[in-house]
């Protein structure tokens, strides 16, 4: 199946129905600029955030307002003045447990799981447990029927993309590993998570 077509209102409908029977919350925007107005409404000034790896968030302005502007603190700003081989163990617990933590997923069912494929694994306690509020922006070309479509999608779609990215920005040819997925049944608590819904095609 096609991985980069939008959802039909329909699909999309479908989807939001069983999500929010499973404990999120959802919005829909129509575009990347009403998507990245929507995120931000709902984390106040000065809060602790930490803008997750997500070509979504770079797409739609996200990773930057969270990480330039200065309104907010930012918990990469604080991991990027930090060094990794003294301060390891310290940066680990910095990135697991934020106030807000923002990102996006790899594929949504329609029936409401939601997937997170990972290298490192590092947005995973943030996503699944650790912080107080998480908040997606995903487009609804990442909607499919099943969970099974879902992991292909992820392998067949996702990865080659992600290892061209990696291979252009580092120079490498081992390309990007799926070392984990983080599967979400339910939110809990509930209202934990907010999903945002894009009507654009936005990261993989």
């Amino acid at each position: 199946m096609p991985y980069n077509q939008l959802a039909t209102d329909e699909v999309l409908k479908t989807a939001i129905a069983a999500l929010e029977k499973n404990n999120y919350n959802v919005s829909v925007a129509e575009n990347a600029a009403e998507a990245k107005q929507m995120a931000l409404e709902l984390v106040p000034k000065g809060a602790e955030v930490f803008a997750l790896s997500s070509e979504t968030l770079k797409q739609t302005g996200i990773t930057a307002e969270i990480d330039e502007s200065g309104h907010y603190d930012s918990v990469r700003a604080k991991l990027n003045k930090m060094d990794r081989a003294t301060q390891g163990q310290e940066m680990q617990k910095l990135g697991a447990a934020p106030e807000y933590a923002l990102g996006s997923a790899h594929a949504v069912t329609q029936d409401g799981k939601i997937l997170v494929a990972t290298n490192t694994a590092s947005q995973i306690p943030a996503d699944s447990y650790a912080a107080a509020h998480v908040i997606w922006v995903i487009g609804t070309q990442k909607i499919v029927p099943t969970e099974e479509l879902a992991k292909q999608r992820i392998y067949d779609y996702v990865l080659p993309l992600e290892s061209a990215r990696l291979n252009k920005i580092y120079n490498i040819t081992s390309g990007s590993y799926v070392s984990q997925i983080l599967t979400l049944y339910r939110a809990y608590p509930a209202g934990r998570i907010t999903i945002i819904f894009v009507k654009e095609i936005l990261g993989f």
